[in-house]
């Protein structure tokens, strides 16, 4: 009679297990049913909002759902990505844009800092955006060599805008004074919009910004040099790379990749469906097009190889940023 009862308990419990299969996974098949949020940690208007924009747009087509865009800036992302790991639900509603070096450098520097990479799960990477040194048209600096130059003689009397500390923006800045062996004053703004439009209203004297953003603005400014291991061929073929200008210490470090995460605690199968959707989206011609013409370059990244160039700028901008912390703050 035991051995009975043991034998109909543990049927029970299969039936039971069975159960529970069954409706995760149906709940799982009906994931998306209604419109996803990402959070964009930047002002409206900038690269990485404009950006987001447009490779989501096609996410009906691949997901069944819309994506809205939510901005959430200040502090050079530090805001939105705090919201995103403390407060944001894990029912897989809520993601957001991710930036690097920007959210790496800032958990490794600021300790107000909610987060860091384990506080994420990557879904996808759609962009590589470098940073370029920016005056307006009507600058005094023609040439990287006239900033450099006047930066030596008349130290720290050079302002330049940026979209704020620890972005790339502010990286790229901190290599070309120790490269140059000058003292720049950097004013850190609240996203690429505010930095590249204070260059624009002549408020400051030059700015670090995307490449993407500088091209929409090419008319009024003038771009000296590009932060990079080789020149953007696309977009800027004729600017040279800090590098060729004999300043090899301002690597490919700054450069801006975009991509979409999720916060740590979504279900697995939610996330791997759109690890799937996603790339589809960033790879959809009438994307392609959009980012083109918007001056964006684009670097396709899977969810395995964003983690791993997570685990990998981690470890480099912890060696990079050890030597910058006490002369940046």
């Amino acid at each position: 009679m035991k051995a009975q009862t043991r034998i109909f308990v543990s049927l029970i419990s299969c039936f039971a297990l069975l159960f529970l299969f069954a409706a995760s996974a149906g709940a799982q098949s009906d994931y998306p049913n209604r419109p996803i949020q990402c959070v964009v940690t930047y002002s409206p208007g900038g690269a990485t909002d404009l950006q987001a924009r447009i490779v989501t747009m096609m996410a009906e087509e691949e997901l069944g759902q819309p994506i809205a865009i939510i901005n959430k800036p200040g502090a050079g992302g530090l805001v939105g990505w705090n919201w995103v790991v403390s407060s944001a639900k894990t029912d897989g509603y809520t993601m957001s844009t991710y930036n690097i070096p920007h959210f790496i450098a800032q958990s490794i520097v600021y300790e107000n800092a909610k987060y860091d990479i384990d506080s994420f799960e990557p879904v996808a990477n759609w962009g590589s955006d470098p940073a370029v040194l920016v005056v307006h048209k009507d600058s005094q600096f023609d040439t990287l060599e006239d900033l450099v130059q006047y930066a030596k003689k008349n130290p720290g009397m050079i302002t330049v805008s940026g979209a704020g500390k620890y972005v790339g923006h502010h990286i790229a800045l901190l290599q070309l004074q120790e490269a140059a062996d000058i003292q720049l004053t950097y004013i850190p703004m609240k996203g690429g919009v505010p930095a590249l439009q204070a260059v624009v209203a002549q408020d400051v004297q030059a700015g670090f910004n995307n490449l993407s953003d500088a091209y929409r603005s090419r008319d009024k400014l003038n771009v000296l040099a590009i932060a990079d291991t080789k020149r953007n061929k696309e977009f800027f073929p004729k600017v040279k790379t800090f590098q060729e200008q004999g300043y090899d210490e301002v690597d490919d470090t700054s450069v801006n990749r975009r991509g979409i995460v999720f916060p740590e605690g979504v279900d697995k199968a939610k996330v791997e469906k759109c690890a799937k959707a996603f790339p589809k989206m960033f790879k959809n011609e009438k994307v392609q097009e959009k980012m083109r013409n918007a001056g964006c370059p684009m670097e396709i990244l899977t969810r395995d190889e964003v983690k791993k160039m997570f685990k990998e700028q981690q470890k480099y901008l912890k060696s990079v940023l050890g030597k910058f912390s006490e002369e940046a703050n």
